[in-house]
């Protein structure tokens, strides 16, 4: 009875390890990644255009072909308000758009792979974008100005000392006789 029982319990143990093994490579293939030649670009102006490559790759790894990849600008609600739909430079897995964000302000912009294999299919976000006006940098046109105001009354303090400060007499001494 015993050697039917570890029998059984050898065949249950194959029996859960193809069924994750099987489970696990169904599940594999439909995913992928997304690269972007280039960020938006800092000070970029509402309508400028940001012309950018999309390079997207089966788990990392192997470029796509035929996938038809969407990038999206949404503005500070979450609402999409711009569409541009990528094509293919003719180098495999890397596309073209050329995105405009519509008025200054703050964005969020993604990308939809468009790898829908496997409904593998997904949309990968990137860190929002300031667009026209302040980019939310350090401000070094303030800071130049209030240098600026710093010299300038440096300088007057100085100058104005300079004048309370009497010249030293010079001392006379007498001759010994």
């Amino acid at each position: 009875m015993e050697v039917r029982m570890k029998k059984l319990l050898l065949v249950l143990a194959a029996a859960a390890v193809a069924a994750v093994t099987l489970t696990g490579a169904a599940s594999a293939g439909g995913w992928a990644t997304v690269g972007l030649s280039s960020l938006p670009p800092g000070g970029l102006e509402a309508n400028q255009n940001w012309p950018v490559d999309i390079t997207v790759l089966q788990h990392g790894q192997t470029p796509l072909a035929g996938v038809t990849p969407i990038v999206r600008v949404r503005d500070g609600g979450g609402k999409v308000v711009q569409s541009f739909t990528a094509v293919p430079t003719g180098k495999i897995g890397v596309y073209h758009a050329d995105v405009t964000f519509p008025g200054e302000g703050t964005y969020s912009y993604e990308v939809y792979d468009g790898f829908g294999t496997y409904g593998g299919a997904r949309t990968h976000t990137f860190k929002p974008v300031a667009i026209g006006g302040s980019d939310g940098g350090f401000p070094y046109g303030w800071l130049a100005l209030a240098l600026g105001v710093a010299l300038a009354l440096a300088a007057a303090t100085v100058l104005t000392l300079r004048r309370r400060i009497p010249e030293p007499q010079p001392i006379h001494l007498k001759e010994a006789a």
